[in-house]
């Protein structure tokens, strides 16, 4: 048992459903496996599942628990600041593969 430490700048989604709902909404919530920090206040930039940047959130709330089944998970709650533009979304793309996502050595 410990907590995970996420990037200050990442806030990767693995699920489609909840990365629409907060676009479409401007609230929403995902849930991670295991213990993990998100800083409550933070802006981050988030990423579909397959690793683009997407937009500005702000982390609302982060729960960390133990569910009924007994995993470690973190409930992270945000709220949309805002979507980003075109060329915004390339390079943050590219600076986080290379940062976070590509080869780790």
């Amino acid at each position: 048992m410990g907590f995970q430490t996420e990037f200050n700048s990442v806030c990767k989604f693995k699920s489609e459903q909840e990365l629409y709902e907060l676009l479409e909404y401007g609230r929403g919530k995902m849930v991670k496996k295991q213990f993990r920090v998100f800083p409550t206040g933070q802006k981050v930039i988030a990423y579909t599942p397959d690793n683009q940047a997407v937009a500005i959130v702000r982390i609302v709330a982060s729960i960390a628990e133990i569910n009924f089944q007994g995993e470690e998970v973190t409930q992270v709650e945000m709220e949309l600041v805002r979507r980003l533009t075109e060329e915004e979304a390339r390079v943050q793309t590219a600076l986080a593969h290379e940062m976070f996502f590509g080869e780790q050595s």
